[in-house]
C-alpha cells in the first residue's frame, strides 16, 4: 500500500508523473484526430479519377459532412461523461475510448465507402469516451486549492495536444495528399495505438484519479435513472419539452436533420437542468456561470473551426502554394496553429502571471472573452486575402492570394486560443461539483461540438455570401460578443464565489 502511495505522489518537473502519461496519451490521440481532420475535407472534394482519387464531392457537401462529423465527435462526450460519472469512472472510459479510436482509424485505411462511414462512427464513439474524461483526470491530479499548479498542468497537457496536432498535419497530410488518402488515415491509426499503449503502461500512476465517484444528491433521487430525473422537476421538464417541440416542428416541416439534432439536444438541456437542481446555492451559481462559459465556447469554436473546413479549402483552391519549385501541401497549414501554440504557449502563460501580479483583471471569463476578440481579429487578414483573389469572365481564378495571409490569420487564432481554451478547461474543473465532473467536462466538449457545427454552417453558406463578407462578419461578431461579456464581468465573478 505504501508503494502505491509513493507511485501516486511521484513527481516530474514539479507535477504528478501521471500528468505526463495523460500528456502522452492525448498527444497521440490528437495526432490521430488532427491528422485525419487535416485531409478529410480535401479527400472528400478530390476528384474520383487520377493517381490519388477521392470521393469527388462538392465543397458545400464536404463542409456539411465536416460540420456534422466534428459536431458529433464532441457531442458524444456528453454520453461519455454520463458513462464515466454513473457507471465506469473516467479511467476505464478513457481506456474504452482509446480502443474504439484504434478500430475507427484502422477501418478508415480500407478503401471502401462502408469503411469510411464505419470508421467515422467508431471515431465519434471513441472521442466521446476519451476526450472529456481524460481532461477531467488531469484536474483530478491536483488539490482543489492548488489553482496555479493546476492551470500550469493544463498548459502542459495542452502542449501535448498541439505537439500531436503539429506533427500529424505535416506527416499525415503529406502522406495522404502525396501518396494515398487511406495511407494517411492508416498512419493516424498507428499513432492512436501508440497512445493507447502509453496509457496502459501509466495505470499505476493513475490509480487514485478517474475512479467512479458515488453520487450524493440533495433530492433523495439517488437511485433514479438520469433520464427519468428530467421529468421529475418542472424546470427540467419545460426545458426539455420546449427544445424537443422545436425539433419536432422542424422535422414535420421537412428538416429532419436539424429536427433530430434538436431533439437530441433537448435531452442535454434536461440533463443540464437536472445537474443545476442537484446543487446547493453556491454550486447552482457556479453551474450558471459554467453554462455561460459554454456559450463563449460555442462562439469561439464556431469561428475558429473554419480552420479544418472553409480555410482548408481556401488554402487548397485560392492560395498560391508555390514556394519556388515546391508546392506546399494545403494540409500543412493545419499544423501552423499547433506550431504557433508550441512557440507562444509559455509566453502567453508568463504574460498572464505578470498581468495578475500587476493587479489587472485576470479572471478566466475575461481571458476567454479576450481570446474570442483576438481570434476573431485573425479573420481580418482573411478578408484582405479574399480581396486579392481575382477571377476571369467565366469565374475561373486567375490570381490567388499569398500564403502569408493564412499564416497571419492562424497567428491571431493561436493567441486567442491560448487565452481562451486551456483556461476554459481549468475553469470547468474548478466550478463543477465533483460528482458531476465528467458530465460537465463532457458538456464543455459538447459545446465545442456545437461550435464545430456552427463552423460547418458558416462554411456551407460562404459560397453564397462570399469569402470577404464571411470572414468580415466573423471578425465583427466576435469583437462585439467578447466586449459584451467583459461588460458584465463583475456580477459574473460574484456568482463564482471565489472558486478561482
Amino acid at each position: 500500500m505504501n508503494d502505491q502511495n509513493e507511485l501516486q505522489q511521484k513527481t516530474f518537473l514539479g507535477h504528478p508523473i501521471g500528468l505526463f502519461y495523460l500528456f502522452f496519451t492525448e498527444l497521440w490521440e490528437r495526432f490521430s484526430y488532427y491528422g485525419m481532420r487535416a485531409i478529410l475535407v480535401l479527400y472528400l472534394v478530390s476528384e474520383t479519377s487520377g493517381v490519388n482519387p477521392g470521393l469527388g464531392w462538392s465543397d458545400k457537401s464536404a463542409l456539411e459532412l465536416y460540420g456534422w462529423y466534428t459536431m458529433f465527435v464532441y457531442l458524444a462526450t456528453i454520453p461519455g461523461g454520463i458513462l464515466a460519472d454513473r457507471y465506469l469512472g473516467q479511467k476505464k472510459s478513457v481506456m474504452i475510448g482509446g480502443l474504439l479510436l484504434c478500430f475507427g482509424h484502422g477501418i478508415l485505411a480500407v478503401e471502401a465507402l462502408w469503411a469510411f462511414y464505419t470508421g467515422l462512427t467508431f471515431i465519434v464513439l471513441g472521442v466521446g469516451c476519451l476526450k472529456g474524461n481524460i481532461s477531467t483526470m488531469v484536474g483530478g491530479l491536483y488539490g482543489k486549492t492548488d489553482h496555479n499548479k493546476r492551470d500550469m498542468g493544463f498548459y502542459i497537457f495542452y502542449m501535448g495536444i498541439n505537439i500531436g496536432a503539429a506533427v500529424s498535419a505535416l506527416l499525415v497530410g503529406y502522406i495522404g495528399e502525396t501518396y494515398n488518402w487511406h495511407y494517411g488515415f492508416g498512419l493516424a491509426g498507428i499513432g492512436m495505438a501508440i497512445g493507447q499503449l502509453g496509457y496502459w503502461k501509466g495505470q499505476k500512476y493513475l490509480s487514485h484519479v478517474g475512479n467512479k465517484v458515488e453520487l450524493e444528491t440533495s433530492n433523495d433521487n439517488k437511485s433514479d435513472n438520469l433520464f427519468l430525473q428530467i421529468f421529475k422537476k418542472t424546470n427540467s421538464l419545460i426545458g426539455f419539452s420546449l427544445t424537443a417541440i422545436l425539433g419536432l416542428y422542424l422535422g414535420l416541416n421537412g428538416d429532419w436533420d436539424y429536427g433530430l439534432l434538436l431533439i437530441g439536444i433537448a435531452f442535454a438541456v434536461g440533463f443540464a437542468i437536472v445537474v443545476y437542481n442537484d446543487g446547493n446555492k453556491i454550486e447552482k451559481d457556479r453551474i450558471l456561470v459554467t453554462y455561460l462559459a459554454f456559450l463563449i465556447v460555442i462562439v469561439f469554436w464556431g469561428s475558429f473551426e473554419q480552420a479544418g473546413g472553409l480555410m482548408n479549402l481556401y488554402a487548397s483552391q485560392k492560395t498560391d502554394l508555390a514556394l519556388g519549385s515546391f508546392m506546399v501541401p494545403a494540409s500543412w497549414f493545419q499544423s501552423v496553429n499547433a506550431i504557433f501554440i508550441l512557440i507562444f504557449a509559455t509566453l502567453v502563460g508568463s504574460f498572464w502571471i505578470r498581468w495578475k501580479k500587476s493587479g489587472y483583471e485576470h479572471s478566466s471569463l475575461f481571458k476567454m472573452s479576450l481570446g474570442v476578440i483576438i481570434m476573431g481579429f485573425g479573420f481580418f487578414f482573411m478578408s484582405i486575402a479574399s480581396n486579392e483573389v481575382t477571377y476571369d469572365a467565366s469565374g475561373e481564378i486567375i490570381k490567388k492570394s499569398a500564403m502569408y495571409w493564412l499564416v497571419l490569420a492562424y497567428l491571431f487564432h493561436t493567441i486567442g486560443e491560448l487565452c481562451a481554451s486551456p483556461v476554459a478547461l481549468s475553469f470547468i474543473t474548478k466550478l463543477a461539483p465533483a460528482r458531476w465532473g465528467a458530465f460537465m467536462m463532457g458538456a464543455y466538449f459538447a459545446a465545442t461540438g456545437l461550435g464545430n457545427k456552427v463552423a460547418g454552417l458558416i462554411g456551407e453558406n460562404a459560397s453564397e455570401v462570399g469569402d470577404y463578407w464571411t470572414f468580415t462578419g466573423i471578425t465583427i461578431f466576435c469583437s462585439i460578443f467578447g466586449l459584451l461579456v467583459i461588460l458584465i464581468l463583475k456580477p459574473l465573478k460574484r456568482l463564482v464565489h471565489n472558486a478561482e
